[in-house]
């Protein structure tokens, strides 16, 4: 088990309950993601965690197949959809680089508050691209941790980068501008076409961008 997974594996009874005071960020970033999705799109959920974005988006489209690295992030996300009775949603444990998802496999791509944990999100963006469809659309929100914060959010954040320094906290945690991830997106071979930057307590950017182009 790599320290990454550990550590996941170990938040995730506590998950839900830390995320709680970021809801209105997440609500609106589903809210958003909505309008993005169609009902006969076959979608992939990456870094899904324990699985709300998921189950709430499912009567949305589809079918959504949903991944994380974390075995408890997932047993606890196939929870929730087992108490809706959700029958298109699958949760796996599983990698974004996992050979199964081959390439232009989805429509629409959710990364939800991903991407400024990961070894090379340059590498995942271009990972998405392949695996759209041509149109096909990528859905983010990532906070920003350069960007508006209150004081308290920001001790916590000053905190949790002593903990990632000392590899208590084993994953990287990028203090990413609104700008870089543009930048991200459009390297990857994406044209934005809704951004909107969501604030409580710290500043989320929520991007929808589509597949363009042949290539990266």
């Amino acid at each position: 088990m790599s320290e990454p997974e550990e550590f996941w594996d170990k938040s995730a009874g506590n998950y839900d309950k830390t995320e709680q005071r970021f809801e209105h960020i997440h609500r609106k970033s589903r809210e958003n993601a909505r309008k993005h999705l169609k009902v006969g799109d076959v979608v992939l959920d990456y870094g899904c965690g324990t699985g709300t974005a998921a189950c709430e988006l499912a009567n949305q489209v589809k079918e959504i197949h949903a991944i994380d690295i974390s075995s408890k992030m997932v047993e606890a996300a196939k929870g929730k959809a087992d108490a809706r009775n959700l029958q298109n949603v699958s949760f796996l444990q599983a990698d974004i680089f996992d050979e199964r998802y081959k390439e232009e496999s989805f429509d629409a791509i959710l990364a939800f508050n991903i991407l400024h944990t990961v070894p090379n999100p340059q590498d995942v963006v271009e990972r998405f691209h392949e695996m759209l469809k041509p149109e096909g659309v990528f859905i983010s929100v990532t906070p920003c941790l350069r960007g508006k914060m209150s004081f308290l959010v920001n001790l916590q954040i000053q905190f949790v980068r002593i903990l990632c320094a000392v590899r208590i906290i084993p994953i990287p945690i990028r203090r990413l501008k609104s700008s870089e991830l543009d930048d991200l997106i459009a390297n990857g071979g994406f044209q934005a076409i809704y951004t909107e930057v969501i604030y409580s307590g710290a500043s989320s950017y929520f991007i929808a961008a589509k597949k363009s182009g042949a290539g990266v």
